[in-house]
């Protein structure tokens, strides 16, 4: 099997998690117009956890320096939690988002939730449980351990939340493909029976101005041919039609913005810690930012194993390890 080597610029779907990393985008934004003290205000109505920094397993410097600017690179984790089933507590959407202001560029990098992973303390298991045996502090150290990774921040929002952070920015657009609209629709339906909503069912494919409650649907689609790999293609994307949302709002709806947003994020980034991030995005000019995505484990190198009766992701561990450094901290692509 080969892998499809090309890293495709996002396109314009919707998801999860990721509408709070505008959170902090726009607080960036916020505070050279409204200062300190009053965005710091805000900032703080999101859930705050500390994280036991002994405890993330962060990747070896020995390991790192082999990267010439590995201290240039910014990774921040993003999960998506999905607390709307039976499986409550475990990080449905996994997405590392990296600052290169070596390149240049966001990247997403979305890591399968099936992925076969050593989880300490917990021995193999897949990697989206990490979030539930431990939190924040195991998932990231999986994230690291496995993956060569150095996390130490993190930003994670409940998927019931999702329609509300869509709402907030009046909606987002989407292309639905035929093959979509039979279980996009199931599960608008299911929304609007749970919530009270009203969101039309789409009738059509192309494109649509989704409402939170459609987006929502839309995200959760994971039985086109695609199956799961096409879902994180789908977590991946929204941060993109968000991002140019965010990039777009007046000065003046930053602070009522924020105000909506944080209060549905769990994080362990203060006010101190974004204006840290606002210096590294400065320095990169957000408008000249290329938003890239990438998947891991990678084609070729993975396939789905049943383990004791369970569905797993297995996958070649050290070269995945390899790939997804390179990737991160040298812009590599995987081959």
């Amino acid at each position: 099997m080969k892998e499809d080597k090309k890293i495709k610029k996002l396109p314009k779907w919707i998801k999860i998690v990721l509408g709070i990393f505008l959170a902090i985008i726009l607080a960036i934004a916020a505070l050279s117009t409204y200062g300190y003290y009053t965005v710091n205000n805000i900032v703080n109505k999101a859930e705050k956890i500390e994280l036991k920094e002994e405890e993330l397993g962060v990747v070896d410097e020995e390991e790192l320096k082999q990267y010439d600017d590995y201290t240039e690179i910014v990774n921040i984790a993003l999960f998506g939690i999905d607390s709307t089933d039976s499986t409550s507590g475990r990080s449905d959407s996994i997405i590392v988002a990296t600052l290169d202001s070596i390149h240049n560029k966001l990247k997403l990098t979305s890591f399968m939730r099936d992925s076969y992973v050593n989880i300490s303390s917990y021995g193999y298991d897949k990697l989206n449980h990490a979030y539930a045996y431990g939190g924040a502090n195991l998932a990231i150290n999986t994230l690291n351990t496995n993956f060569g990774l150095n996390i130490t921040d993190f930003v994670a929002v409940d998927f019931a939340s999702l329609p509300k952070i869509i709402d907030s920015f009046g909606g987002i657009d989407l292309t639905i493909r035929e093959d979509e609209i039979q279980y996009i629709n199931q599960y608008i339906s299911n929304i609007n029976s749970i919530d009270g909503t009203n969101s039309p069912l789409i009738t059509t494919p192309g494109v649509h101005h989704v409402d939170g409650a459609q987006a929502l649907a839309y995200s959760r689609i994971r039985y086109t041919s695609g199956g799961d790999f096409e879902r994180t293609e789908r977590q991946r994307a929204v941060l993109t039609a968000l991002f140019n949302k965010a990039l777009n709002v007046p000065a003046t709806e930053y602070l009522d913005i924020i105000s909506n947003l944080v209060q549905y994020v769990t994080t362990n980034l203060d006010t101190n810690e974004i204006l840290k991030l606002a210096t590294k995005i400065g320095s990169m000019g957000l408008n000249g930012v290329t938003v890239e995505q990438q998947r891991f484990p990678i084609d070729g190198y993975c396939e789905g194993a049943m383990i004791d009766g369970v569905y797993y992701l297995t996958f070649d561990a050290t070269a995945t390890r390899t790939q997804v450094m390179n990737y991160i901290f040298n812009d590599q692509l995987p081959e």
